[in-house]
């Protein structure tokens, strides 16, 4: 499948009724099974990128974060969107820049968060964060294939629990260009009709923090179009990893062979 197939195939994903999850796989293993179980498109997720690199989120460079990506590119034939955090560069034309290698390695599209990574100034100026997501918007309009450009207000994930503030700089954002609006971490369904009324463009809800994540007949009801995990998939993997090998050494049994699935039961999501 062209990159063009993949990118129109994501945006008609936004377009027809109903909600639609999109998994967040870490490897071009974790897509190849995520792909199996019958999944339509792939998100990359930053903090599961970094932790397969043993580091922490936001830890990663940005050649790093694509080389992660294209692996997941690679893997499958589904379309994949990629979590570039704050876009690897402060200005707009950074952040354009970023958008450019983005889709240079297959990927059809992003998102980029208004965060800044700097805990004395955690967040950009609304204006200037609308700037930044013009920019990129801009420069994914002029790819040859439609890139689906994300733009996350990170508030909520960030401590500044403002419902209002959020909700006008995902309007700003939407004005700006952006494709999909994601605010992560929206503390109940109240907040997430909230935004989901408040904007006119599909609308990601972040499954991942307990007490926080609903049901997907609950998130459609609210308005929802898109359902990523961010990156508990990963942590349920490494969950069951620090259990097992728990087991092995503090007990000295194997128990945990008895859950997990069998290698003939593995090798039939991978390739000879």
């Amino acid at each position: 499948m062209t990159q063009t197939e993949k990118a129109s195939q994501f945006r008609a994903l936004h377009q027809r009724d109903g909600a639609f999850l999109i998994p967040n796989p870490w490897d071009a293993g974790s897509a190849r099974v995520l792909a199996g179980l019958g999944f339509e498109a792939f998100a990359t997720s930053s903090g599961a990128a970094a932790a397969s690199f043993g580091r922490r989120d936001g830890k990663l460079s940005r050649e790093q974060a694509l080389s992660s990506a294209r692996s997941i590119v690679e893997a499958t034939d589904l379309p994949v969107s990629a979590d570039l955090e704050h876009g690897f560069g402060e200005t707009p034309e950074a952040v354009a820049q970023t958008i450019k290698l983005a889709a240079d390695i297959g990927l059809v599209g992003c998102s980029i968060e208004d965060a800044t990574g700097d805990k004395t100034r955690p967040f950009h100026d609304l204006n200037f964060a609308a700037q930044r997501v013009a920019a990129a918007a801009q420069m994914a309009k002029s790819l040859p294939f439609p890139f689906t450009l994300t733009a996350r207000a990170e508030n909520f994930v960030r401590g500044k629990m403002d419902l209002d503030d959020t909700i006008k700089r995902l309007q700003a954002y939407e004005q700006a260009g952006a494709d999909v609006l994601f605010a992560p971490a929206l503390p109940d369904l109240a907040a997430v009709r909230s935004v989901c009324s408040a904007v006119s463009k599909p609308v990601n809800f972040m499954v991942g923090i307990k007490g926080k994540s609903f049901s997907v007949a609950q998130l459609f009801e609210a308005g929802v179009k898109r359902i990523s995990f961010a990156s508990s998939f990963y942590r349920a993997a490494i969950t069951g990893l620090i259990a097992a090998a728990s087991e092995a050494r503090q007990r000295g049994t194997f128990d945990y062979l008895e859950k997990t699935i069998t290698t003939a039961e593995l090798n039939r999501f991978l390739p000879e």
